[in-house]
């Protein structure tokens, strides 16, 4: 063994405590975001039966969910909302006593610290289940501009931190940006879900929101999953248009999407972590496969250190649990 010349990399992974004093990227609480499927009715506490631990809850129960989201030391919500009645142009969505806003005010009424983010879209409310308006079985982008825009102040006014548009219609965020700031909302950030791939990981998700499509699907609007440099064309559209959060969705299969994102542009990144992603970590941690908080540990510390700066997880009460135990 002599004369050879080589780098000893283990002598930095010896120990715990070596290990963590060069560790390079750190997962905490404040980078979570935690999903509220809130929903009409009284004494609801309904179980997604495809995301275990899951719940569509209704008012009445909300400030219990809400409280232990706060001691945990979460900061942020993000609220999907599940209306009694739906229509073909998604009135829920825009109304000042839909079901987010009521909801967005109870909160804030009793935390005011707490981050609200509105989710911002039609599907939930639509009885078709499209993110916008539909004639002759298409989706049109610029009529469904102005409703998005009305959602988007009605959840200002209600109270919301951070309005956070899903639909993906072309020129949402210039529409959303220009009605909060006539409406005096110039405050308001936009979280924009800027790169939203058409992705079969939202399967789950659908249930809990009541908002599959009731025909076709979502092609026309959200992205090719094969598609990298639309990615980064999607994120300067939304950044030019006035948007101060940029979205990846999903996380898990688009890391290199989120890492070139990041890369390429100067605003905080978020990463979602889907209703597919969350469901198979379940699904196999309760056949016993893997072991959960290891596994959930190090996936969103990957998101982490592929450029997300908040990652909005089915998992962030349990993630601050276990953070807090270290």
């Amino acid at each position: 063994m002599e004369n050879l010349n080589f780098k000893r990399h283990r002598r930095l992974r010896a120990t715990t405590t070596m290990r963590s004093i060069v560790r390079e990227t750190f997962l905490r609480k404040e980078d979570l975001i935690y999903p509220l499927f809130v929903i009409e009715g009284e004494n609801i506490k309904n179980e997604v039966q495809s995301m275990p631990g899951v719940f569509q809850l209704s008012l009445d129960l909300l400030n219990e969910e809400v409280d232990s989201v706060v001691e945990l030391g979460i900061p942020a919500v993000i609220l999907f909302g599940i209306p009694a009645e739906k229509d073909d142009v998604g009135t829920g969505a825009y109304c000042d006593h839909g079901i987010v806003q009521i909801a967005t005010r109870q909160i804030k009424e009793k935390y005011p610290d707490l981050i609200v983010i509105a989710d911002t879209c039609l599907c939930e409310f639509t009885d078709h289940g499209h993110c916008g308006v539909i004639e002759n079985g298409q989706v049109l982008n610029d009529p469904s501009l102005q409703l998005l825009a009305d959602a988007a102040v009605s959840q200002a006014k209600a109270g919301a931190d951070i309005i956070a548009p899903s639909n993906m219609m072309d020129g949402f965020v210039a529409a959303i940006r220009k009605g909060l700031d006539e409406a005096g909302f110039d405050h308001i950030p936009i979280m924009s879900y800027a790169v939203k791939y058409a992705s079969a990981f939202y399967g789950p998700f659908r249930d809990a929101a009541g908002s599959a499509p009731q025909f076709g699907d979502r092609k026309t609007y959200q992205m090719d999953p094969a598609n990298r440099l639309e990615a980064l064309r999607e994120a300067q559209s939304d950044l030019e248009e006035g948007a101060d959060f940029l979205m990846v969705k999903p996380a898990l299969s688009y890391m290199d999407i989120i890492r070139e994102v990041k890369d390429r542009f100067n605003a905080p990144m978020v990463a979602y972590n889907v209703s597919g992603e969350y469901a198979m970590v379940k699904a196999a941690a309760q056949n016993g496969w893997i072991d959960e908080k290891t596994i959930v540990l190090e996936l969103l510390t990957s998101m982490k250190r592929a450029g997300a700066d908040l990652i909005i997880t089915y998992f962030a009460k349990d993630v601050a649990n276990w953070l807090n135990e270290r």
